[in-house]
Formats: C-alpha cells, sequence, structure tokens
C-alpha cells in the first residue's frame, strides 16, 4: 500500500485530481455567481444584512444548553431563527441575541418569554440596537478588501520568494480553499457573518504555510537535479512525497484541536471552528494535490531551472 502510495504521480493525474476539487467548490461558486443578480444562497448574519441586537441578563451561567434553549424561545416567538446566541458579561450571566430585523412588539415578547422561563425583571433588558443594512454593507465591503489585500499580498511575497507561475499557482489553491469553505456555508446553513472572515484569513495562512514547504522542497530538489534529465513534473512528485508525511501531521494535529472546540464549545465557538476543520482538510488538500501540480502546469516541460 505504501510503495502505491509513493508510485502515485500528482503530475499526471492532475485532471483527475482537479474534477475532484471542482466538486467540492461548485456549490460555493455557484452561490458567489448568484449574489449579483440578488439570489443569496448565504445565511447572512445581521452583521452583513442589517438587524436587530439584543442583551438581556438571564442570571444563571449561560451554558450551551441555555444558548440552544434562548434561541429556540426566538425561533418560537418571531418565527425566525437567531443568527446567533452567544454568552456575554463578566459573571457570564448575559445572553447577546442577534436576529434579522424584529420590530419592537416582537422584541418585547422574546423578553416577557425569556423573564417567565428564567425569572428576568425589567432590568436585565440591558439592550437592544438596530443594525441598519448600510453598517451591514460598510462591514462587506471592508471584509473583501481586507480578502484581497491578504490574497495581494501573498502572491507577491511567493513570487519573490519563489517566481510568478509559482505564485499563481499558490492563489488558485487559495481560491479553491475559499470556495470550498463558502460551499459549506451554504449546505449547512452556517451564519455568514464576520466569523467567516476571521476563518478564511486564518486558512490563507495555514494553507500558504503548508504549500510554502512544499514549493521550498520543489526548489532544493529542482537544484539538485540541475543538468539531469529530469523534468519538472518528476520534481515535483518527488517533493510532494517527501513533504506529505509533514503535511498529514500538521493537518491532523490541527483538527484534534478544532474537533474538540467543535464539540465542547458554544454555538458561536462552533460557527467559526466547523469552517476551520473543512478549511484545514481543504488546505490539506490544495497543497499537496494542487499547488505543487499546477505549478507544473504553468512550467514549460524538461525545465529545471533554479532562480
Amino acid at each position: 500500500m505504501r510503495d502505491k502510495i509513493r508510485g502515485f504521480s500528482f503530475t499526471k493525474n492532475f485532471k483527475f485530481i482537479s474534477i475532484i476539487a471542482a466538486l467540492f467548490v461548485i456549490v460555493g461558486l455557484v452561490g458567489l455567481l448568484l449574489l449579483p443578480f440578488g439570489v443569496q444562497l448565504f445565511n447572512f448574519d445581521i452583521d452583513f444584512v442589517g438587524g436587530t441586537t439584543m442583551q438581556f441578563d438571564l442570571h444563571t451561567p449561560v451554558t450551551a444548553e441555555i444558548t440552544s434553549d434562548v434561541a429556540a424561545v426566538v425561533q418560537e416567538v418571531s418565527g425566525k431563527p437567531a443568527s446567533s446566541v452567544t454568552k456575554a458579561g463578566d459573571s457570564g450571566t448575559q445572553v447577546v441575541i442577534k436576529s434579522l430585523e424584529l420590530d419592537s412588539e416582537t422584541r418585547d415578547a422574546i423578553f416577557d418569554a425569556l423573564a417567565e422561563k428564567y425569572g428576568m425583571q425589567d432590568t436585565d433588558n440591558l439592550k437592544s440596537d438596530y443594525v441598519s443594512a448600510s453598517v451591514g454593507s460598510d462591514l462587506r465591503n471592508k471584509a473583501i478588501k481586507a480578502s484581497l489585500i491578504a490574497v495581494a499580498l501573498i502572491l507577491v511575497y511567493i513570487t519573490i520568494r519563489f517566481e510568478f507561475r509559482s505564485g499563481i499557482a499558490a492563489i488558485i489553491a487559495l481560491v479553491h480553499d475559499l470556495l470550498v469553505m463558502l460551499s459549506m456555508y451554504i449546505i449547512f446553513r452556517i451564519p455568514f457573518n464576520m466569523n467567516f472572515i476571521a476563518a478564511a484569513l486564518t486558512i490563507f495562512g495555514y494553507s500558504i504555510n503548508a504549500t510554502i514547504v512544499v514549493f521550498d522542497r520543489i526548489r532544493e530538489n529542482r537544484k539538485k537535479e540541475m543538468g539531469k534529465k529530469t523534468t519538472f513534473a518528476e520534481i515535483v512528485d518527488k517533493s510532494i512525497h517527501q513533504t506529505m508525511t509533514r503535511s498529514l501531521n500538521t493537518t491532523i494535529t490541527t483538527l484534534i484541536v478544532m474537533v474538540c472546540l467543535l464539540i465542547l464549545g458554544v454555538s458561536s465557538i462552533r460557527n467559526f471552528a466547523a469552517p476551520i476543520c473543512v478549511g484545514v482538510i481543504a488546505g490539506c488538500f490544495s497543497s499537496v494535490c494542487l499547488s505543487g501540480p499546477l505549478w507544473n502546469l504553468f512550467t514549460p516541460k524538461n525545465d529545471v531551472r533554479t532562480k
């Protein structure tokens, strides 16, 4: 089995690998392409589309079970699912509820239902704010700008350290990781808020680090093979196999931590940990199976030059 893995050529089987990659990104890609036409497949949170934020003091430690109960009350009273229910306050007894826009009567009804359930007083209604769609739009634009700047800087860094062709390959791999995460947000209806930006930038850093490990080994082997009848594709395959154990071990150890957060965390933590788990797996796949073969695809045959 190990010999079969070592004998597998990522460059020769790149068409098959690219088909697999396309299957995982197609949902996210469709979701992005439909946005300009007003079709929203994403479960946008109030961070991007505006809505209502309420904060109450329940006078009891807010656990994962309580956040689930509060979300159920919001759903029952308003008929709309809460975008998020999170713990707040130094004592951990306060809860922050985010939802799409609710009128004052509905907000009062939610407070009355929770007051009856948890014995709250009028003074425990700490805050009730409305976030306008224009503010959400501003946050969305800033998030997009931050992501584009990050991608541009990564391209510059990879180009300086290796070459422009490898930089393009790395960016395509990052786009793959991003689309896989977007597909997950659509399929599982995860609230699309600022957590996504944090998760995306985290995966960008993780994935590009794994890709650089592969690229470093390609560059080292490229120097060693100068003057020999070795194709760049053979160098790429050799380098991927040499770094695969490191890539898998890093992915597994990262997943152990994130799965613990996914199982034990409150809803807001789970909404962050779940995309990270998927992004880590996608990042491992793209750095091992996509980035090197893409660099080979953009490189003239029989080229073993070194910079």
